[in-house]
């Protein structure tokens, strides 16, 4: 089949139209599913060791053993609730026998960082997260 010009651009119009219209419905369904993060829980009590000592450095405010600790997390994989950049903070959470910062970590929220509004866990380097219940 051959295209003419004008039917070329009135195709490609007819695809990004339909294009916006599909990230347009996929944008809805994902605004009115709940996020896993808020819906699945872990204990603090339930966290290893590494991870309720973390948690206990947040919320007294540290010092913190990793220069990154702190740091402002971008939630860009949009896994915990949306907010403002800023909101989310990171800390490492060490895990025995691995060199480095490793892959858990907890991120907490809030205008505050020694009182976070919510903490999440994840050990996985940010594929999936658990609200941290107290």
């Amino acid at each position: 089949m051959f295209l003419t010009g004008r039917s070329h651009r009135l195709l490609a119009a007819a695809a990004l139209a339909a294009a916006g219209l599909l990230a347009a419905a996929c944008d809805s369904v994902a605004r009115q599913t709940p996020l896993a993060a808020e819906t699945d829980a872990i204990a603090l009590a339930a966290l290893p060791a590494q991870g309720q000592r973390t948690w206990r450095l947040i919320h007294s405010g540290g010092p913190f053993p990793y220069e990154k600790d702190g740091q402002v997390f971008g939630n860009r994989e949009r896994l915990l609730p949306q907010h403002k950049r800023g909101y989310w903070r990171e800390y490492t959470v060490p895990t025995p026998g691995v060199q480095g910062r490793g892959a858990r970590r907890i991120v907490c929220g809030g205008a505050q960082p020694a009182k976070p509004d919510a903490c999440y866990y994840t050990a996985d380097h940010y594929s999936s997260f658990k609200k941290i219940t107290p």
